[in-house]
């Protein structure tokens, strides 16, 4: 049949009790006759309290063995979930990212796979054994345990899933895949069948917290079709239909732009509030000095993402606003001030009080006036546009904290996204 990566998060494995659930999904796969990867992560918290230990060891310790402590996490979770497979008749056994071996640059505790051998794991799934992997951990060039940071464990499956050359990669998670916009604000949002690698990033890095960031680059760099569903389903409850382009599964499909029939304009309304504004007032009007504001922020490797500026009055002085990370801002703030006779602004003014609210599509590519109706939607609402950033399927506006629910409701209904 198919080679599936199936990937469980830390509170799909937060107990025994979950991790038998877990078996219990994979059994169903393997029963239909799929050869069956499984990638997964520490139990829920746990990675936090290595974390926490370590911190409370010392404060300045070395990054190998943090990355030695942290990654012993999904070692328990893969033992567990091995021996409950075992249990239920299922041939399994567990890998960690050095038996792979997984291949990483040596970026200790941010590390960055290179590359995976995954010749080892296909010998396995032919026999018909089940290959139980940690995630979020690899080897160094100096043979050291690195890991790959916060949500590594999705980057882990995608990886793997691409050098086993999977048919699919499932992610379960708590939800049961990716909706329109955040159900928790919009109570007609509605979960999309399948969603192309493009506005997946897009909505990842805009605040949808279903997929990370680099695990969905990955997996458009290598063509490995997601599907994003939820571990919370009984294992018996009805599957997917279909096979390759044709699969309609229970959850969503990650797919390539070619595999989605009819395209809509706008896929969906992210929004983050992890945003905070920078207003540097009364820089001269001339060439280079946007080099001079953002060149130390670039060396200080604060993201910078929207920009505007502001007319010139006739002094040739002009305003530079633009948002950086909320956590940045204090840094932010810093090398600016520290660059201020260079660049030669008179104040510095900043606010968190805002949010930034995109839309996303790639429908936008062959339709005109979608940004316009963004606008004349929000202007109706009466919400002030502060900043804007574009781009092929994105228009992001930065906008004041109290109109989020009522901005992202507007805009949902406005482009047709509400359930029927």
């Amino acid at each position: 049949m198919a080679r599936l990566v199936m990937k469980f998060g830390g509170t799909s494995v937060a107990d025994v009790e979950r991790i038998k659930n877990v078996a219990a999904h994979v059994k169903r796969e393997v029963d239909a006759g799929h050869e069956v990867a499984v990638v997964v992560s520490a139990m829920s918290g746990k990675t936090n309290e290595l974390v926490g230990w370590v911190n409370e060891a010392a404060r300045l310790h070395d990054a190998r063995e943090y990355d030695t402590v942290v990654a012993s996490g999904e070692q328990v979770t893969v033992g567990l979930l091995s021996i409950a497979l075992q249990e239920i008749g299922v041939a399994a056994r567990s890998w960690l990212g050095w038996q792979i071996p997984i291949r990483t640059n040596g970026a200790h505790s941010t590390a960055r796979i290179a590359d995976i051998d995954g010749q080892a794991l296909i010998e396995r799934l032919e026999q018909g054994q089940v290959a139980v992997v940690a995630g979020f951990q690899g080897l160094g060039p100096d043979n050291r345990i690195t890991t790959l940071g916060r949500g590594g464990s999705d980057t882990s499956a995608v990886a793997i899933a691409a050098a086993v050359k999977a048919d699919r990669c499932d992610i379960y998670t708590d939800v049961d895949g990716v909706y329109t916009t955040d159900p928790r604000i919009v109570a007609k949002a509605r979960r999309l069948d399948k969603i192309s690698y493009e506005e997946m990033l897009e909505m990842a890095s805009l605040g949808a917290k279903v997929l990370q960031t680099r695990s969905v680059e990955l997996a458009m760099v290598h063509g490995v079709r997601l599907q994003v569903r939820s571990s919370f389903d009984p294992p018996d409850a009805p599957q997917g239909t279909g096979e390759g382009a044709n699969y309609v599964g229970p959850g969503t499909i990650v797919c390539g732009e070619d595999e989605i029939v009819e395209q809509a304009v706008v896929s969906g309304i992210a929004y983050t509030k992890d945003e905070a504004k920078i207003t540097v007032q009364k820089v001269a009007d001339q060439p280079g000095v946007a080099a001079k504001i953002f060149g130390p922020l670039a060396e200080a490797s604060i993201n910078v993402d929207m920009i505007v500026q502001d007319v010139s009055e006739e002094d040739k002085r002009t305003d530079v606003t633009f948002s950086v990370p909320a956590s940045d801002l204090a840094r932010a703030e810093d090398v600016l001030r520290r660059a201020k006779d260079d660049i030669g602004f008179e104040e510095l003014k900043s606010d968190t009080d805002v949010v930034k609210v995109s839309i996303i599509g790639v429908g936008m590519r062959s339709h005109v006036g979608v940004a316009q109706k963004m606008f004349q939607t929000l202007a109706e609402k009466g919400i002030n546009i502060q900043v804007i950033s574009t781009s092929e399927i994105k228009v992001s506006v930065l906008i004041g904290a109290e109109y989020t629910e009522l901005a992202v409701r507007a805009l949902h209904s406005a482009y047709g996204l509400d359930a029927a």
